[in-house]
């Protein structure tokens, strides 16, 4: 054994042995190797280095280079030749190594005893008592009694062994994941629409569009990088942001649309009209590629100019400057991101972008399509294979030609594969509410304080037999609550791949070490196969590559198909791959969209045209919460719950140090508020004591919050889209007024949270 590398190899083969054996032996081999005969091993010198891999915080992707000293990570940069990023970053970026240490890891399993203290344990006690707690629920009360709450954060490999393991192994009928937060709409709408989960687009079409379409969308803010593409584009593009307020892209652009919040849908229907009414569509490629076409021309015609108008708060002029715009463009792009995503009826919005985009024939060529944004690194992975509410690979647990599929693929029983679907996350906890559901475990998510109206979902957690948390930090709002908490490795400390917003297939590496006990998500599934027994279903799945080697077969003929991708050597030296992949002809070109030919994928090879009337919004302004509340991402430094973002000297300061609410002027000398004084912004749910930010970038008679402070979902409404079943985040009825002084004394939250 000649180098540190093969050294290191041997130790962590001996720990993975041990610790399904022993917790402190493994505790004592990673601190004391010397006792093992390890420690007297030659070790030799590792040479600086610098290693690529992409991004761990959003979907966009980013490639960075790490640069190592002595085999470890020291110092993070853009990659330079990354197709995605071309060689920039936003802040979380570059401070993606410094989040990793921070003093509240989680470094060691905690469990709760009779008295409600938790204390160390080995993982040997913990995986042991999670098996037997969750095993005797389920005796008691059924296999479903025992659902999971899964994430878009870990990686592809992780979410497909969880999503086994728990459904194929541990029995459990119901889980889901966080995507269903930000990405269900547009899952839903491209199912629909395209017949598959299918995002068309790829990033360079940002460059290459001459009228670019955002609709609830802040790329400037949310999506930097992409930004940064916008801005490289060099056909002087229209661009048209469709949203409330005067957000950082909306002042860049050509046309605001300040539309009054949730009647968007209605403005994509009267802009349909305005096409119609200009003959500026492609009746070619409707005729040829589409259905429903003739249906939602009919349909339209009663969203007139001044229809809309009454509805949006826009001038009709406006109404038709807008679809003129579109009209000119030969190259149109529609894109969108939570301000569709997450409302009472995103995915008949979604599906109304994607109308436009079908029926001026925009789509399958450069500039084009109909773009959803991805919200977290991997929530596209999730989509495809985390085996919650869809089967492996875009499967459908209902549908016994899938599962059989499945099972003959995996070498499982068929009788291990549920034929009852998953039910979505907000029924999930409808089921622990109703004592259906008891035991729930918890996996890189922070849903106390990212799921919407806080105080409903505290009270639900309560509620529960048996709580596992599974998280880096012991910090976080969920990690408290546990009754078991599992110390889990984060992005760098492991490998595996990322799925990105135009499904490019990205590798993560692990160029650190996890802080004392803490373990890979992937690792710590093994563990709880192993503890449960059925750990013999899994032994092909004995590492994060192997895993992506079942995942080709999986994908195989699937729109999704990535087996020409030899394996993680491959991928590493391609600078990322964008599915489909093929083994048969693949495509090698960098960027590559869909539907270049015409074809989608229902069985007749056409898109649909899907439509349905506007809904009024569920809580809209009254007498008593005159307000409409909007929220939304803060700064490009700000990270959804703030878990890992707040841990960074440099992102705290890049942005405002306490929580505060966004208020027209007007609306701020009516109620007597001072600039940057504190305030109590109250709903019929809960209230937040904020700092005012007195600015006329809101509109009257409307406010705005940022997702980022704990305190802004304990006044969102728990109303879900009824096709997508995601959360309606982003408006609801509020009031606002001077907060007193004991408010402000007695007020926790006067420091962004984290």
């Amino acid at each position: 054994m000649k180098t540190e590398s093969d050294r290191n190899t041997l130790i962590e083969r001996f720990a993975r042995f041990l610790r399904a054996r022993n917790g402190r032996l493994t505790r004592e081999l990673l601190r004391e190797p010397g006792r093992f005969g390890l420690g007297q091993l030659p070790a030799a010198k590792v040479p600086d280095a610098t290693t690529e891999m992409v991004c761990g915080f959003c979907s966009t992707g980013c490639g960075m280079t790490v640069h190592l000293r002595g085999g470890q990570a020291v110092n993070i940069s853009p990659t330079t030749d990354y197709p995605v990023n071309q060689g920039t970053a936003c802040p979380k970026g570059w401070e993606a190594l410094t989040v990793l240490d921070a003093p509240d890891r989680s470094t060691v399993p905690l469990l709760r005893g009779t008295d409600g203290r938790r204390r160390q344990v080995e993982w040997g006690e913990a995986m042991t008592t999670m098996a037997s707690r969750f095993r005797s629920i389920q005796a008691a009360h059924g296999p479903q009694s025992v659902a999971f709450l899964s994430t878009g954060q870990i990686t592809t490999e992780e979410m497909a062994l969880l999503g086994a393991v728990a459904k194929f192994g541990m029995g459990m009928v119901h889980g889901d994941g966080n995507t269903r937060q930000c990405m269900a709409t547009a899952v839903v709408a491209y199912k629909n629409a395209f017949g598959f989960d299918a995002p068309p687009f790829t990033y360079q079409d940002l460059e290459e569009s001459d009228c670019i379409v955002l609709i609830g969308a802040n790329p400037c803010i949310a999506h930097p990088v992409l930004w940064e593409r916008v801005t490289r584009n060099p056909h002087s593009p229209e661009i048209l942001v469709i949203d409330p307020r005067m957000t950082e892209t909306a002042m860049a652009a050509t046309l605001h649309l300040s539309v009054r919040p949730k009647s968007d849908l209605t403005l994509l229907y009267g802009l349909a009209h305005e096409l119609l009414k200009q003959n500026a569509i492609d009746g070619a490629f409707i005729e040829e590629h589409t259905r429903g076409f003739d249906e939602f021309a009919a349909f339209v015609q009663q969203f007139d100019a001044d229809r809309v108008a009454d509805a949006t708060g826009l001038s009709a002029q406006t109404v038709r400057d807008a679809a003129l715009r579109i009209a000119r463009a030969r190259r149109a792009s529609f894109w969108w991101t939570m301000g569709v995503n997450q409302s009472h009826q995103g995915v008949k919005t979604a599906q109304a972008a994607i109308n436009l985009a079908l029926m001026t024939g925009n789509i399958g060529r450069p500039g084009t399509g109909a773009n959803s944004i991805t919200g977290q690194c991997n929530a596209m992975g999730s989509r495809l294979f985390s085996n919650t509410t869809n089967l492996l690979g875009g499967r459908d647990f209902t549908n016994p030609a899938d599962r059989a599929e499945v099972a003959a693929l995996l070498g499982i029983p068929y009788e291990r594969i549920t034929a009852q679907p998953s039910w979505s996350y907000d029924r999930i906890l409808d089921g622990v509410r109703s004592g259906e559901i008891r035991g729930l475990w918890i996996i890189a998510t922070n849903p106390a304080h990212s799921w919407i109206d806080q105080n409903s979902f505290r009270e639900t957690l309560a509620k529960l037999d048996f709580l596992v948390v599974q998280d880096m930090y012991h910090s976080t709002e969920t990690a408290v609550l546990a009754d078991l908490l599992l110390p889990a490795a984060g992005w760098g400390e492991k490998e595996g791949t990322f799925i990105n917003s135009e499904r490019r297939v990205g590798l993560i590496k692990k160029v650190s070490r996890a802080p004392g006990l803490a373990l890979s998500d992937f690792h710590i599934f093994k563990l709880a196969a192993a503890y449960y027994g059925c750990g013999a279903l899994f032994e092909e799945w004995d590492s994060p590559e192997s895993v992506f080697q079942i995942l080709k077969r999986l994908s195989a003929g699937r729109p999704c198909d990535i087996t020409g991708i030899a394996d993680y050597r491959a991928l590493d030296q391609a600078g990322g791959v964008q599915w489909p992949y093929p083994s048969e002809n693949p495509d090698l070109s960098q960027e590559r969209r869909l539907f270049a030919d015409g074809r989608f994928y229902h069985s007749d090879g056409r898109a649909r045209f899907l439509f349905e009337q506007p809904k009024d919004l569920p809580e809209p302004a009254s007498t008593s919460y005159p307000f409409q509340l909007l929220t939304g991402r803060g700064s490009a430094a700000q990270w959804h719950t703030q878990t890992r973002t707040a841990k960074s000297d440099v992102l705290r300061k890049l942005h405002p140090r306490d929580p505060y609410v966004e208020i027209h002027p007007v609306d701020a000398k009516a109620l007597g508020l001072t600039p940057g004084g504190w305030v109590v912004v109250e709903s019929r749910r809960g209230s937040a004591v904020v700092r005012a930010f007195v600015t006329p970038t809101i509109p009257t008679g409307q406010i705005f919050l940022p997702m980022h402070d704990g305190s802004t979902n304990l006044l969102t409404l728990a109303v879900f889209d009824p096709e997508s079943r995601q959360p309606a985040y982003k408006a609801c009825a509020v009031r606002i007024r001077a907060a007193r002084g004991e408010e402000v004394r007695g007020n926790d939250n006067t420091s962004t949270s984290h």
